[in-house]
C-alpha cells in the first residue's frame, strides 16, 4: 500500500503531519509513505510547482495524501508557475475526474454554524463535483476589441461522455445513501447545462430506484442556507461545484472539518482537506488538522478498501470533538499537535 504524500505550502506540512501519524498509528500491513515536493514549495526547490519526480511518484503510488498549495510570494510569476497549478496538473495527468465533498455537522457543534441549530443539524450531504472540464480546462485567453477596450474570455464545455461518467458517480453515491440525487445546472440560459441536463436524464433511466431532481445553480445556492436538509447528494459540473461546495463548508461551522476526495477511473485517488494554504497562520500550529486526518479516513476507505480503519479514525475525530477539543476555527484553543495528539489518544 503505497501512498504518496504531498504536504505543500502553508499549514499543508502542519496538518498533513498529523495525518500521516493517524496513518503511523493504525499500523497497517505494508503501508508505504513516500513524499513528494508541491505548489510553491517544488517551484523554489525546483523551478516547477509539480516537478517530474513528482509526477512520478504520484503514478507509483495507489494514492495521494495532499497538503495545501498557495504561496503569495509566487504572485508575480507566469500562471503555469503559481502553485496552484500542482493540483490542476495533477487532476489532468492523472485523470481525477470526480470530487466527493462530504458536510455534515458533528454532534455538539450545531450553535457555531452560521445557521440555526435546527437547520444545521439536518446537514447530511454528498456533492459531487466534475473537475475535468467546464471553464477551468477551456481555452481562455485576454484580447483587445476593436475599440481597444481588454476583454477577457474563457470557454464553458462539456462533451457528453464527460457529463455521463461523473453522472454515473453521483449516482452509484446516491444508492450508497438515501437514493436521492439533485443535479445542479443553469440550464435556462446555458447550453452546456442543457446538454448536461440531458444526459443526466438519460443515465437516471439505468438508476429506477433514485430519485433524480433538477435545480438551478443560484436556487441552489439559497436552498443550502434556507433548508439544506433536503439534499443528499448533489451533482454539478466544475465551477458550480466549486463554488457550492465552499458555502456547504461554511453551512456546517468551519471549513477546517472538511475533507475531499478527487478519483479516476478504478480506486486511484487524490485526498486533501478543503481548505487552503493559509499563509497566515503558517507555522505556527493553530492549523487544525481535522480535515487532512478525515481525508485520510476517505484514501483508506476509497482506494485502498479498509472500511474498518477508515471507520476507526472518523469516530476518533468525533469523539475528539464531543470532548470538547477544538482549534481556533471552532472557537477553541487547542494547537495543531494537541488536536493530533487528541485523536492518536483516542484512536
Amino acid at each position: 500500500m503505497r501512498i504518496a504524500v504531498f504536504a505543500g505550502d502553508g499549514i499543508g506540512p502542519e496538518v498533513t503531519e498529523q495525518a500521516v501519524r493517524v496513518l503511523e498509528k493504525l499500523d497497517l500491513p505494508g503501508l508505504e509513505l513516500v513524499e513528494g515536493d508541491v505548489g510553491g514549495a517544488a517551484y523554489y526547490k525546483h523551478g516547477h510547482p509539480l516537478p517530474a519526480e513528482t509526477l512520478d511518484v504520484a503514478r507509483s503510488a495507489q494514492a495521494i495524501l495532499f497538503g495545501a498549495v498557495g504561496d503569495f510570494s509566487c504572485d508575480h510569476l507566469e500562471r503555469h508557475l503559481r502553485p496552484e497549478q500542482a493540483i490542476l496538473g495533477l487532476r489532468k495527468e492523472l485523470g481525477l475526474f470526480a470530487n466527493l465533498r462530504p458536510a455534515q455537522v458533528f454532534a455538539g457543534l450545531e450553535d457555531l454554524t452560521t445557521l440555526r441549530p435546527e437547520v444545521a443539524s439536518k446537514i447530511d450531504l454528498l456533492i459531487v463535483r466534475e473537475l475535468n472540464g467546464d471553464v477551468y480546462f477551456g481555452e481562455k485567453g485576454m484580447r483587445r476589441l476593436e475599440d481597444g477596450r481588454r476583454q477577457g474570455w474563457d470557454m464553458m464545455s462539456y462533451a457528453e461522455d464527460e457529463v455521463r461518467r461523473i453522472a454515473q458517480v453521483g449516482f452509484k453515491a446516491a444508492m450508497g445513501r438515501s437514493k436521492k440525487l439533485c443535479s445542479v445546472d443553469k440550464a435556462n440560459v446555458l447550453e452546456t447545462s442543457q446538454l448536461w441536463r440531458d444526459v443526466v436524464i438519460e443515465v437516471a433511466k439505468e438508476y429506477p430506484e433514485v430519485e433524480l431532481t433538477h435545480m438551478y445553480v443560484d436556487n441552489a445556492a439559497m436552498q443550502l442556507v434556507k433548508n439544506p436538509g433536503q439534499f443528499d447528494v448533489i451533482v454539478t459540473g466544475n465551477l458550480f461545484g466549486d463554488i457550492l461546495s465552499d458555502q456547504a463548508s461554511m453551512c456546517v461551522g468551519s471549513i477546517g472539518l472538511l475533507a475531499s476526495a478527487s478519483l479516476a477511473e478504478g480506486t486511484y485517488g487524490l485526498y486533501e482537506p478543503i481548505h487552503g494554504s493559509a499563509p497566515d497562520i503558517a507555522g505556527k500550529g493553530l492549523a487544525n488538522p481535522m480535515a487532512t486526518i478525515l481525508s485520510a479516513a476517505m484514501l483508506l476507505r476509497h482506494s485502498l478498501g479498509l472500511e474498518a480503519a477508515a471507520a476507526r479514525i472518523e469516530a476518533a475525530v468525533a469523539k475528539t470533538l464531543a470532548d470538547g477539543i477544538k482549534g481556533g476555527d471552532l472557537g477553541g484553543t487547542a494547537g495543531t499537535r494537541e488536536i493530533g495528539d487528541a485523536v492518536l489518544e483516542r484512536l
